[in-house]
Formats: C-alpha cells, sequence, structure tokens
C-alpha cells in the first residue's frame, strides 16, 4: 500500500514537472526563437532538465557510432516518451518523421512543427509515396532523419514488425542505417500506463549499417531485417514478428 502510494505522488510529481518544465518554460521559447537549431537545442535541453527534475535517471550510450555524414536512425517503440527521449539524445541536426494528426494537436501541434519535424500522412497511399519521394531527395540533399519503424507499440515487451519505407529510402540513397536502442521508457510510460513512473531509461547508438545505393526491393528488405535483428538482441523483448506470423496460420 506504501508502495502504491508512493508511486502515485511520483507520478503526480513527475507529470507536475513536465507541464512546469516543458510546457510552460521551454515550449513557449521553442516558438518564440527565431533558427531551427537554436529551437532544437532548446527542445533536448528541455528533455533533458525534466528528466533530472524528475529524478529519472537518463543514460545515454555509443555517441561515438553517430556517424558524421548523412544517415537515417532508426529506434524502437515502446512508449509515449520516446520520441521526446530520442530528441534528447541524438544531435539536432536530425529530423524526425511524426504522424501527421500530431500538427494538429493545440500548442504541442505548433510546437512540433516548430521543431522542424517531418509530418508524414500514410493514410492516402498517394500523398505517402509523394512524401517517399521528397524524403529521399532531402536525404540525398544531406539531411538525416530519425524513424521509428514499428510505427506504434504494444503493452506487451515486444519488438512489432519493421515498416520498409525507412529502409527503401537509405538504400536507394546509399546511406548508413543507424540502429537506436531505447530501454526503460516502457516501464516510465507506456501502452496502458495512466502515470508517470520512476524508472532508470538507457538509450544506446549500436554500430552503423551500411549501404550502396541500389534502388532493389531486397536490398531494402536486408537492409531492414539486419537493422531489426539488431536492435531485437539489444532490447531484450520478445519477437513480435512471430507472434504475428504465428496469429496469421492460426487464421488461416
Amino acid at each position: 500500500m506504501l508502495r502504491s502510494l508512493l508511486q502515485k505522488l511520483y507520478g503526480l510529481y513527475a507529470a507536475a514537472m513536465f507541464v512546469v518544465v516543458v510546457l510552460l518554460i521551454f515550449c513557449p521559447l521553442l516558438i518564440i526563437v527565431p533558427t531551427l537549431p537554436l529551437r532544437r537545442t532548446l527542445g533536448r535541453l528541455a528533455v533533458r532538465v525534466w528528466a533530472a527534475a524528475s529524478f529519472l535517471p537518463f543514460r545515454i550510450r555509443g555517441h561515438a557510432h553517430i556517424p558524421d555524414g548523412t544517415c537515417i536512425a532508426i529506434c524502437n517503440h515502446a512508449s509515449y516518451l520516446d520520441g521526446i527521449l530520442l530528441t534528447a539524445a541524438l544531435p539536432s541536426r536530425f529530423t524526425f518523421l511524426v504522424q501527421h494528426k500530431a500538427g494538429e494537436w493545440p500548442y504541442v501541434g505548433l510546437v512540433i512543427r516548430r521543431m522542424g519535424v517531418r509530418l508524414v500522412n500514410r493514410e492516402s497511399a498517394r500523398v505517402a509515396a509523394q512524401a517517399a519521394r521528397d524524403l529521399l531527395d532531402r536525404v540525398r540533399d544531406g539531411e538525416s532523419f530519425a524513424i521509428f519503424p514499428e510505427g506504434t507499440f504494444r503493452r506487451a515487451p515486444e519488438l512489432l514488425p519493421f515498416q520498409a519505407g525507412a529502409f527503401v529510402i537509405a538504400a536507394r540513397a546509399g546511406v548508413p542505417v543507424l540502429p537506436c536502442v531505447v530501454r526503460g521508457s516502457r516501464q516510465v510510460f507506456g501502452e496502458g500506463r495512466k502515470m508517470l513512473r520512476w524508472h532508470p531509461i538507457d538509450i544506446e547508438f549500436l554500430t552503423p549499417l551500411p549501404s550502396t545505393a541500389d534502388n532493389s526491393r531486397e536490398a531494402a528488405h536486408a537492409l531492414r531485417d539486419a537493422a531489426r535483428d539488431i536492435i531485437l538482441r539489444h532490447t531484450g523483448d520478445a519477437d513480435g514478428l512471430d507472434r504475428d506470423t504465428s496469429a496469421s496460420s492460426a487464421g488461416a
């Protein structure tokens, strides 16, 4: 009973810190600051200050693995916090891909647009195809991206199948894929959680996977499978691909 009470008190405290530090102090600055590099730097600082104020251990490892040049960072998705946590961990030159509806949220939508995120509409095949072409052009021009290829997350600790889009772009542009792993965020604020909970958070950057300019589907799928295998080994989660395959077989 005491433990449950302490968890609730911590959840209220951490939520209050998020509102004060991120929403009331840093977000207004992100809206008014004129340059994108400075806004992204402030965004990274906001998350780190909130984690410190909430007494959340937040460790980042493997920075030496981040390529100096263009690359696409790929990360597992385990909680509602993963986007802001990866923002705090990656250099500010990385652009995040976000579902287009997030840009319509009051206040928060304005903030993420000011952070220079790329809003992607996957509901329309035509719009998604045009977005993929635009992303490919931007990568070829030297812009680096951060993407969660699962597209969503579940309550169970498992790695879901990866969508191929990011790997098609990496293969065609001939840029490396940077595997990233976030651990602990599911326990802090994963699916089904109504309140924040205390738990150490760890982000690790792994050895990049090289690619050569190759337009074939086989090259993209090989890159996707290799990245997923590496991330799966380092998350400690179950393989959600096995469950999806079993369910499909049972349905057949």
